[in-house]
């Protein structure tokens, strides 16, 4: 099944490429269409290219919250980035909230778009609510702590912002995307800081913007060191119940909840991307039978986001050896108010206008007390998948998979990700990403080869789903 809010959008007539613009964005989603389409209400001339489909990836697969209440993350912010940063970090969101209910009004965009309470529950602890509405509050944000909710079970407690909202985040693309120049399936080849090469030529301009989810280009920037990726599950119930707001558990172990007309989406089953623990979706399906037993399944589909060692999206320049060449990612699951927010910091940045909100940003900041132990996990990480297909034989052969199982086998001297269908048809595929040479992990639920190091995907048949790699893992890829 495909998410909700999946649609095609038009995009006017395809155009010859130009051979220059003053600003290239490359990626299509909330965060690309929010920054060209900002710059070009400051008349800018900007064109967007995008290598499928523009919203094809993770905007379709959102739940589509537009909130400034990011977990229970502001007491940990005020400790680790300080107050200043804390407060940069709120207001840019919570100011993102207010640009979207503009850009609605003026532009009478119809989106479903619905104001509402967002809610950080606990199960576990009524202090630790507690101490987050307060230091919410102490940044200036519509906190506070409750111990009603409507959810189908009994909780310590929630932390409640007021002034929230949820919406049809492709409705509310597809006007903007028409007022602009986008160029869809055109593949990227290089990207430099003032150029960009694509199978359909080359363009040149004064700056390039890297929207494209996760960051591509390994050097400069390292981002490969600073991000992961984390994947995520949805259903959409109906006949569930109507809640009062949007949900999230403060574990992330724990589920989310919004409406969304006459559906409730459960969301959860969280893991970092190529650690796959297997039965995800029939997890989230206990859990609706559970909480809504006269439910059923509308819908289902996974999202997949890039998570930042800090928990602060990375915003601005790629490096700083190349300032004209900017970047926007590392959302942390909070990609709406952080894609307008991105798109805010990045314009002013281009116009040369101040910022107010782009120092708690930079990606050339550093906070050790936010960052260690994310950078240790994920360097171990990292260290366990490049270092399999060098130390680890694999021990099994194509004769072990089962019908509709796979995994690692060795194939003519070759380390060969094998799927077997429910027939017994055989598709194989390297076991090596082409990104930085992890080695893939089998994901059941969806059928799919992910990368445990920075969360590149393919299907079973080789072809590439979602970056950072660049080409597929064909088996005729094998002698590379």
């Amino acid at each position: 099944m495909e998410s909700i809010w999946k649609m095609d959008l038009e995009c006017g007539e395809p155009k010859p490429l130009p051979d220059k613009a003053d600003v290239i964005v490359i990626g299509g989603g909330m965060t690309g269409i929010l920054t060209a389409f900002v710059l070009s209400q400051q008349n800018a001339d900007v064109i967007l290219i995008d290598g499928e489909r523009i919203a094809g990836g993770i905007t379709q697969n959102t739940t589509a919250k537009i909130t400034s209440q990011h977990g229970l993350i502001y007491e940990k912010l005020i400790k680790g980035a300080g107050k200043e940063h804390a407060e940069m970090y709120a207001r840019a969101n919570q100011q993102a909230i207010g640009q979207y209910r503009s850009m609605i009004e003026q532009f009478k965009i119809d989106c479903d778009y619905k104001e509402l309470p967002h809610y950080v529950y606990s199960l576990e602890s009524e202090e630790q609510i507690v101490k987050e509405a307060l230091a919410a509050q102490k940044l200036g944000l519509p906190a506070s702590a409750v111990s009603e909710v409507t959810l189908p079970f009994a909780v310590k407690g929630a932390v409640r912002f007021e002034g929230q909202a949820q919406f049809h985040p492709l409705k509310f693309i597809e006007p903007l995307a028409k007022k602009l120049t986008i160029f869809e399936q055109t593949k990227i080849r290089s990207v430099e800081e003032r150029r960009v090469s694509t199978e359909k030529g080359t363009v040149s301009a004064d700056y390039v913007v890297m929207a494209a989810h996760y960051p591509f280009v390994n050097f400069p920037g390292w981002y490969f060191l600073r991000l992961y990726q984390q994947r995520s599950y949805v259903l959409a119930l109906r006949h569930a119940a109507t809640l009062d707001g949007m949900y999230i558990d403060a574990n992330s172990s724990g589920y989310s909840f919004r409406n969304h007309e006459d559906l409730l989406l459960l969301g959860g089953q969280g893991h970092r991307a190529g650690k796959h623990p297997g039965n995800c979706y029939r997890h989230l399906e206990e859990a609706a039978a559970k909480f809504y037993p006269e439910s059923s399944i509308a819908a289902q589909w996974s999202a997949q986001d890039c998570m930042s060692l800090d928990g602060i999206p990375y915003i601005g320049a790629y490096s700083r050896s190349t300032p004209n060449l900017l970047v926007a990612t590392g959302y942390n699951k909070w990609g709406m108010t952080s894609s307008m927010a991105a798109a805010q910091i990045l314009t002013d940045r281009i116009m040369g206008k101040h910022n107010e909100y782009a120092k708690a940003f930079s990606p050339h900041r550093f906070h050790p007390k936010l960052s260690m132990a994310e950078l240790s996990s994920h360097a171990k990480e990292s260290a366990v998948g490049l270092s399999k297909g060098y130390f680890h034989r694999p021990l099994r052969e194509l004769s072990s998979i089962p019908n509709g199982g796979a995994g690692v086998i060795r194939y003519q001297g070759k380390r060969v990700g094998a799927y077997k269908n429910d027939k017994g048809e055989v598709f194989l595929v390297s076991a090596k990403c082409p990104h930085l040479g992890c080695e893939l992990s089998w994901n059941a639920d969806e059928l799919t080869w992910d990368c445990p190091c920075h969360g590149s995907r393919f299907d079973y048949h080789g072809n590439l789903i979602g970056n950072p790699a660049e080409e597929g893992i064909k088996l005729d890829k094998l002698s590379r």
